[in-house]
């Protein structure tokens, strides 16, 4: 009889324990309420209520990842798209987190999905597709300041992905090609550009220096004598006619004086 007795007093410490006792970990805090009222937040470490008159909710600390589902979006240019997203967050303020709002995790998803929404639909779809940093910061502004009344920060958000459908795919990937081509053309001009410049300036200094002339004459027949060719034309100084050319002038000019 008395080791039945010492045993139901043992099994009742034990559940005194069970709802009196508690060890909270660095990372976790414990809400108390006193008879249904907020009466602090206590934690980490060793903490001892009475049973039946305070209650504990126990809130982590840690930062939570929460996966947002793929959104569809109406862009500011009427495009279609389906954009999914990545939340980093935690709770900075537990009091909050309990009594201001049911379910912080499931208030804080809802709200993501309305948000992201919201902010890309305000633009259009090259910047969703090239300013991915600037439209990440945005939502998380937005989400930030929305769910500071819930004791929450939003640290960070990442857009996943961004998909389109086939017709816009194809429609981009003209696009690309043709602006890849806009720019070859452009690199084209600007080459011939300056070689025109690079040869005006290579034809000034030739007439302005025989010299150069004569030495280009050589490296020219050089080059052609390296060739594999059976017929090597010669082309012939202008220089050498010179005498030529004034001997023709005078005698015709002599023969319309005399006439």
């Amino acid at each position: 009889m008395t080791f039945l007795l010492y045993g139901i007093i043992a099994f009742a410490l034990i559940i005194v324990a069970y709802y009196t006792i508690f060890i909270l970990r660095e990372y976790v805090r414990g809400v108390v309420f006193f008879l249904g009222r907020f009466q602090s937040v206590m934690g980490p470490g060793f903490i001892v209520l009475i049973p039946g008159v305070q209650q504990l909710v126990r809130v982590d600390l840690r930062t939570r990842v929460l996966d947002v589902p793929s959104q569809d979006i109406i862009s500011r240019d009427n495009v279609s798209v389906k954009v999914n997203a990545v939340i980093y967050f935690r709770v900075f303020d537990p009091e909050k987190a309990i009594v201001q709002v049911e379910n912080f995790q499931a208030a804080t998803s809802q709200l993501a999905q309305t948000t992201l929404r919201s902010v890309l639909g305000q633009h259009e779809l090259d910047e969703l597709l090239s300013e991915r940093d600037k439209l990440n910061s945005d939502i998380q502004e937005s989400l930030d300041k929305q769910t500071d009344a819930w004791g929450i920060k939003v640290s960070n958000v990442e857009i996943k992905h961004v998909d389109l459908n086939e017709t816009m795919v194809r429609a981009i990937a003209k696009q690309a090609e043709a602006e890849r081509m806009r720019r070859a053309k452009v690199i084209a001009a600007e080459g011939e550009f300056q070689a025109s410049e690079k040869l005006k300036d290579a034809a000034k200094v030739l007439s302005e220096q025989s010299e150069a002339l004569t030495l280009r004459y050589l490296q020219t027949l050089l080059d052609m004598s390296s060739e594999k060719t059976s017929t090597i034309l010669f082309p012939i100084p202008i220089d050498l006619l010179a005498p030529y050319r004034d001997h023709v002038s005078r005698r015709t000019d002599g023969e319309s004086g005399s006439s």
